[in-house]
């Protein structure tokens, strides 16, 4: 893939952030984001020669970078890049949660699944009053009863044992260091803190995160946490089992169980049964690509991969900005339109495919390209259908007795991007799910609340909601790590994932949209606009659309949403400058990551 040479000079320069435009009073907001809004910074993207890391700080990109260095694989890289961001951006991701990761291991692309699984003893009435009513968001989220059993540990281990060069131990010395010595602390992290109004009223992240006068510590405050860094020791020394077996997953017990109001269920035998699993990805071709990201229960994978086939019937190209910058109203609403259906199937069928099967013939039904094409006839080229039917895969003999999923979905997650020079890559995304997860801190790290990506609802008039609350199921999600080659030479092209709750599935197919077919580079494509549609509104970024265009899509029977739409979009692609092959990486400007190579 090339570069255009308009987007070079040099170190490449810096991209253009597109005017705030006044927005009328009467368009409402988002929906409060996973993860708010915390500024916009320009960034122009990196290169690179051998090999590079992205990721959402600076100091997490330093600390796989530093594993590339040594001659790690992107599987070192990623590691290691996790375990400094669970101390730096707490709020995002960590030991305490689970993750996705694709990997290509330079002949085969693998799926490994580090999702959080719900406790033994939890049923379909989890998230339910005693009259069968849902929780609110802060009844579900906040306390022991939204902990599932963390799975990134496993899974890396996992990941580590089967294409890791560098021993383990090694891989922790960054993120012990950094707990040791500190770290200055992020106006992101910062705000997150000074706008959160639950993370405080835990004793241990209080005493940790805010200073005597109550208050988040300041930015640029040198920031310890000792007991990360013994966590971080004992793991480093003994294993990924020294967690799950041992006085921590014994600590998470107690910490989630002794919740002064909401207690949980999660057991330390919950933690110790816990077991990562390596699955088939994804892989859907798309014009002259093979597009790989994650199966069930990421909904992620078919999703992206669902809107890539119905984009097939249409010229995608012709609708590229014209100016790198601003998608016009006719790529705005095509691509709302192909997400509205997209996102019915989603809401319908996906759920953890060990508890509940995928309808006719799964994934292959799920993304024949005669049934996408039919999905895609449905598409008025001049006028918005509003909402969606989900459809009726091939292989369907029988009605598909599904309810339509609930869940929150409301993530607080990272993405990671690492290729090393070995011809290897990755693409993982890692969560806690909300903000600072269920607000509960234990052991120097933040515990997940994943098990709200589980419908509040279990059933509805339709039947069973397939992504309903089982023991040991494990909930849906949205994260759509991808990993692109070229169909016909079999080369890797790009990496991408991006934070963001149920939005990720649009954020991914805009820079695949951007790259593949409008010949933005990895960093412009990242930063256009987000926009699109989940089935319901069509939804704009706040400050990057125009009241003209706004007007435009109303016209065209769009109800719009503006607010924010923080996603955290990391990629990595391969370029040609001058007949030399390089990297080039992207990281989104919204929030603080860089990318670094040699």
């Amino acid at each position: 893939m090339k570069l255009k040479l308009l987007a070079l000079a040099g170190a490449l320069c810096a991209l253009a952030h597109a005017p705030a435009f006044a927005q009328d009073a009467s368009h409402s907001s988002l929906q409060q984001a996973p993860e708010a809004a915390t500024g916009y910074t320009e960034k122009s993207g990196w290169t690179a020669r051998k090999y590079m890391v992205a990721a959402a700080n600076p100091l997490a990109v330093q600390a796989g970078y530093e594993m590339l260095k040594k001659g790690g694989t992107a599987i070192d890289a990623g590691i290691a890049t996790q375990l400094v961001l669970t101390l730096v951006e707490p709020q995002s991701s960590g030991i305490g949660g689970g993750a996705f990761l694709v990997y290509y291991d330079g002949k085969k692309t693998h799926a490994y699944d580090g999702r959080e699984t719900a406790p033994s003893k939890a049923d379909e009435h989890l998230f339910q009053h005693a009259d069968g009513s849902p929780m609110s968001r802060t009844e579900g989220i906040v306390g022991g009863r939204s902990t599932g059993a963390p799975g990134v540990l496993r899974m890396l281990a996992l990941a580590h044992r089967a294409n890791g060069k560098l021993p383990w131990k090694t891989l922790f010395e960054p993120a012990i260091r950094l707990s040791e010595q500190g770290f200055k602390v992020s106006p992101r992290l910062h705000s997150l803190l000074e706008g959160d109004p639950f993370i405080g009223k835990d004793p241990t992240a209080h005493a940790y995160f805010y200073g005597p006068d109550g208050k988040p510590w300041p930015v640029g405050h040198v920031l310890k946490n000792p007991a990360l860094a013994k966590t971080l020791r004992e793991i480093a020394a003994g294993g990924a089992d020294v967690f799950y077996t041992g006085h921590i997953a014994r600590d998470i017990e107690a910490k989630v169980k002794g919740h002064p109001t909401n207690p949980g269920l999660l057991t330390a035998a919950d933690i110790a049964a816990y077991q990562a699993k390596e699955r088939d990805p994804v892989c859907n071709d798309y014009r002259s690509y093979e597009i790989c990201g994650m199966p069930p229960p990421s909904s992620g994978g078919i999703a992206v991969a669902q809107m890539l086939g119905m984009f097939e019937n249409f010229d995608m190209k012709s609708l590229g900005p014209a100016d790198g910058l601003l998608p016009g109203t006719q790529a705005v609403h095509m691509f709302s339109e192909v997400g509205r259906l997209a996102y019915a199937d989603r809401d319908r069928y996906a759920a953890d495919t060990d508890f509940v099967p995928l309808p006719g013939r799964g994934i292959p039904a799920l993304l024949d390209k005669n049934y996408l094409a039919e999905r895609a006839k449905l598409v008025d080229p001049e006028r918005s259908m509003g909402v969606a039917p989900a459809g009726h895969p091939p292989g369907v003999e029988t009605a598909w007795n599904w309810g339509l999923d609930n869940s929150i979905e409301a993530h607080s997650t990272s993405h990671i991007v690492a290729v090393d020079q070995y011809g290897a890559g990755l693409s993982m995304t890692t969560s806690v799910e909300d903000a600072f997860g269920s607000r509960q801190m234990v052991d120097g790290f933040i515990l997940n609340n994943q098990l709200t990506d589980f419908s509040f609802d279990s059933r509805d008039a339709s039947g069973p909601i397939a992504n309903r609350v089982e023991a040991g199921k494990r909930p849906r999600s949205a994260m759509s790590p991808t990993i692109v080659f070229d169909k016909q030479t079999g080369k890797f092209v790009e990496a991408v994932g991006s934070p963001g709750g149920p939005l990720i599935i649009n954020y991914v197919a805009k820079v695949l949209v951007g790259t593949l077919d409008w010949g933005l580079n990895m960093q412009q494509a990242i930063a256009l606009p987000n926009f699109g549609s989940r089935n319901g509104p069509t939804e704009l970024e706040a400050g990057r659309f125009p009241d003209s265009e706004i007007e435009q899509l109303k016209a065209r029977g769009h109800k719009i949403r503006i607010g924010e739409q923080t996603s955290g979009l990391h990629g990595v692609e391969r370029i040609d400058i001058h007949g030399v092959p390089m990297w080039f990486g992207g990281a989104d400007p919204r929030r603080e990551g860089i990318a670094k190579g040699d």
